[in-house]
């Protein structure tokens, strides 16, 4: 397995994207774009970035300053820990209180209200299992 959030570990992460239609075709539904960026709490920068238009993954690979839509942080280790075993909603709702994970960029409470981004962002979980 790639490092997490490495180049190799995000293009294998877009391909997982791409292949699960459940993920793609919700947001395609609401015309999702956006350019996600994923890495470690405490870092100035996050290692991985991931483009998506109207909900399929178009690039991806290492942070290289790109403009960013959502930039979501965690420890290396809560990552793991939801890549080996994907979080609910209520898991994700109490690791944004709790402040486990969070979003640089972003506004993560408008995207729980959306159901339309909601799920599908909790299935981003469970295709980065697969990466």
């Amino acid at each position: 397995m790639s490092e997490l959030f490495s180049e190799a570990w995000m293009q294998s992460f877009m391909e997982q994207w791409n292949a699960e239609s459940e993920l793609v075709d919700a947001l395609a539904q609401i015309g999702f774009s956006s350019v996600i960026g994923y890495g470690f709490e405490g870092e100035e920068q996050p290692r991985g970035v991931i483009s998506v238009e109207n909900g399929q993954a178009t690039a991806a690979g290492s942070f290289s300053g790109q403009a960013l839509n959502w930039d979501i942080r965690c420890s290396e280790a809560q990552w793991k820990k939801w890549i080996a075993k994907p979080p609910g909603m209520m898991g994700l709702g109490m690791a944004f209180t709790s402040g486990k994970m969070k979003f640089k960029v972003g506004d993560y409470a408008s995207m729980l209200k959306d159901p339309r981004m909601a799920a599908p962002f909790i299935k981003s979980f469970s295709v980065m299992g697969k990466a």
